[in-house]
């Protein structure tokens, strides 16, 4: 019921919204992250904030209202996730979530961890379909982005309480070695 209430959520708070470029619906990277953590054998409270990890970020959803639906578990992972200020640059953004990333529990680092894998597959297929241009939907380069990639490893892979997900954050390990080099 729990993940029914998360899919339904976020199917409603993204509806008219695409992937960076695409005529993709963006509904499908939330629902991908779930899936990511379910395969990883996550709890029903991990998979839901998993499924609702952009929605306080990127539509109207309040932290208020997960709290309210969801309970406070669910809505702190969701806010550990989420980029608290809009109108930072890219790289004040980025390294705010990497330097909270070190210190946030494990719930919020196997969240990130299967949004950045989701992100990061799509990307190199996309790759392989078009080549250096996908570069142009983003905000910042491959270098950018390849020095972001590689700091989410590094932060995500280096704490040592992985709670037995260890398999999880080995797989962005390897994405990410395997797509940069």
């Amino acid at each position: 019921m729990l993940i029914d209430l998360a899919i339904e959520t976020a199917v409603r708070a993204h509806r008219n919204q695409f992937r960076k470029g695409t005529d993709i619906p963006y509904i499908v990277h939330p629902l991908a992250v779930g899936i990511i953590l379910a395969k990883a054998g996550c709890s029903d409270d991990v998979i839901a904030a998993g499924i609702l990890h952009d929605t306080v970020e990127d539509t109207s959803i309040t932290l208020g209202f997960l709290r309210e639906r969801f309970g406070r578990k669910i809505a702190s992972i969701v806010e550990g996730c989420s980029e608290p200020d809009k109108s930072l640059s890219w790289e004040e953004r980025k390294e705010h979530t990497i330097e909270s990333l070190k210190s946030a529990p494990l719930e919020v680092r196997l969240v990130s961890c299967a949004d950045k894998l989701h992100n990061l597959r799509t990307i190199a297929a996309e790759h392989r379909e078009m080549g250096d241009e996908i570069w142009k939907r983003f905000k910042r380069g491959r270098a950018e982005q390849e020095w972001y990639y590689r700091a989410m490893v590094e932060v995500l892979c280096a704490n040592t309480d992985h709670g037995g997900y260890e398999a999880l954050f080995h797989q962005l390990r390897k994405e990410v070695e395997r797509f940069f080099g």
